[in-house]
């Protein structure tokens, strides 16, 4: 297994195929045969890596992710029927999902619409005696109104239509591994001389809410806006993110604002009556912090939302 650790470069590359076509077929059967051919590998040589790079097995993994994106639509669908989430996510049935997510999650699905939305957080969650999370409602951090009050005075918010966003990014499963993806990012992109062009900003891609995953299995991208038909090599890869329409809050804040920013913002979308839609939130950032007398950092945040019918 040690060998494998130094090998996790050359095979990133087929694994953020996974990702993505696990994402997308969270309603079908994801057997290791059916997930280890999209990766190019024998289901053998494939279980290895994949629990390599992620720290799980596949089957953990793919029963985590469907219970989180349900727990994600729980959130910003209203609307959505809890029997529906369960065909939309692979489970056989109503009272299969519910104790899945019960086990997961503590409460039930219908608990957790009514009482947690804005509330629940995977980060703050205390663990109990066994080493299980304890899902006691906490207190916010912060009030609404105080987040509310908070962006109005640290943010202009707008809504604007976004073309195509050519990216190149290297993959971190944590938030603690961003910066060591960013730092690969950088390494290939240097010489190439991206990083000296104008147009060129760092972009991070958030495929998981700190709300519903632990922080040390969020799936981040770590990216920078590049011409189409860039060619990457080794754990480099390169996606589009989708023509949209996304709520836009610029601000100006340091490493520590991050988290109240996006709860924020959050807010302001629900508000103002927004539904988001499936593409991923992302950061784009315009300066380096490090340089600025406040150690701040000057970024835009992107929420993607549903266009009026």
């Amino acid at each position: 297994m040690a060998n494998l650790q130094h090998l996790t470069t050359e095979y990133q590359n087929r694994m953020n195929a996974v990702f993505k076509y696990i994402d997308t077929h969270l309603n079908t059967a994801l057997t290791l045969e059916v997930v280890a051919e999209i990766a190019i590998y024998s289901p053998y040589h494939f279980h290895r890596i994949f629990k390599v790079i992620t720290g799980e097995p596949l089957t953990v993994y793919i029963n985590r992710r469907r219970l989180e994106k349900a727990a994600a639509d729980l959130m910003h669908k209203p609307d959505i029927a809890i029997t529906e989430l369960a065909l939309q996510y692979g489970f056989s049935s109503n009272s299969s999902f519910t104790r899945a997510f019960k086990k997961f999650y503590g409460v039930s699905p219908s608990t957790f619409r009514v009482e947690l939305p804005g509330k629940f957080s995977k980060i703050r969650q205390p663990k109990s005696k066994n080493g299980q999370p304890n899902f006691l409602f906490e207190r916010y951090l912060w009030s609404i109104q105080e987040l509310k009050n908070w962006i109005d005075m640290n943010a202009h918010i707008t809504t604007v239509e976004l073309p195509e966003l050519q990216i190149a990014y290297v993959t971190a499963i944590g938030h603690t591994k961003v910066k060591e993806a960013y730092q690969q990012l950088i390494h290939w992109a240097t010489p190439r001389e991206l990083m000296q062009q104008p147009e060129t900003k760092m972009i991070t891609v958030y495929h998981d809410s700190f709300k519903v995953t632990d922080p040390d299995k969020v799936r981040i991208s770590a990216g920078i806006k590049v011409p189409k038909n860039t060619k990457t090599e080794g754990a480099v890869a390169t996606t589009t993110l989708p023509a949209n329409k996304y709520i836009k809050g610029c601000f100006t804040i340091t490493l520590a604002e991050f988290e109240k920013a996006w709860s924020s913002l959050f807010i302001w979308m629900n508000e103002k009556g927004y539904k988001k839609a499936d593409a991923n939130p992302f950061e784009i950032y315009h300066n380096d912090f490090r340089t600025h007398p406040e150690q701040k950092c000057i970024v835009d945040l992107y929420i993607p939302i549903q266009k009026a019918i």
